[in-house]
């Protein structure tokens, strides 16, 4: 005598096999906007509004993620949505580094005096290098290679 609780299991695991074998097919077959010619060769869609667009600024060029105007002699400005402090240790040279503190990863939160402040646990770091000034944080703060281009726009290199 056969279970009906393992006969109804099987029957819904089937069921939903069939189903998905269908969808996997309906999806690489059709429904993108495509023409499948008599030959089998997909096309591609149609160009849609919903598109984005291309990247209007022009090949090479890099985001521009501050203004040197942005950045203190003897400060600097942090970044929280990229994780990166970028500071003028003396004027003219920027320098940029991981906003990430080496010792638990909180976010350093402000730069003055050339020194680099982490609110977690009061670590502080060089502004000029990275360099742990404090601890309990033991590493420096990674750098990131930038870019200040004439304009004065700051890009990661």
């Amino acid at each position: 005598m056969s279970d009906p609780t393992h006969t109804a299991r099987r029957t819904v695991l089937t069921t939903g096999a069939a189903a998905l074998a269908g969808g996997a097919l309906t999806a690489c077959g059709g429904g993108d906007g495509g023409t499948t010619p008599a030959n089998g060769a997909a096309t591609a869609p149609a160009p849609s509004a919903s598109r984005p667009a291309a990247s209007q600024e022009p090949a090479g060029a890099e985001k521009v993620i501050a203004k040197a105007a942005e950045v203190p002699v003897g400060g600097g400005k942090i970044l929280k949505d990229e994780k990166l402090v970028i500071t003028q240790p003396t004027a003219g040279n920027f320098r940029c580094f991981s906003a990430v503190c080496t010792h638990q990863g909180c976010l350093v939160n402000k730069v003055e005096d050339n020194t680099i402040v982490c609110p977690c646990h009061m670590s502080t770091f060089e502004a000029a290098d990275g360099a742990p000034t404090k601890g309990p944080a033991t590493r420096p703060l990674p750098e990131k290679k930038i870019e200040v281009a004439a304009d004065g726009g700051i890009s990661l290199a």
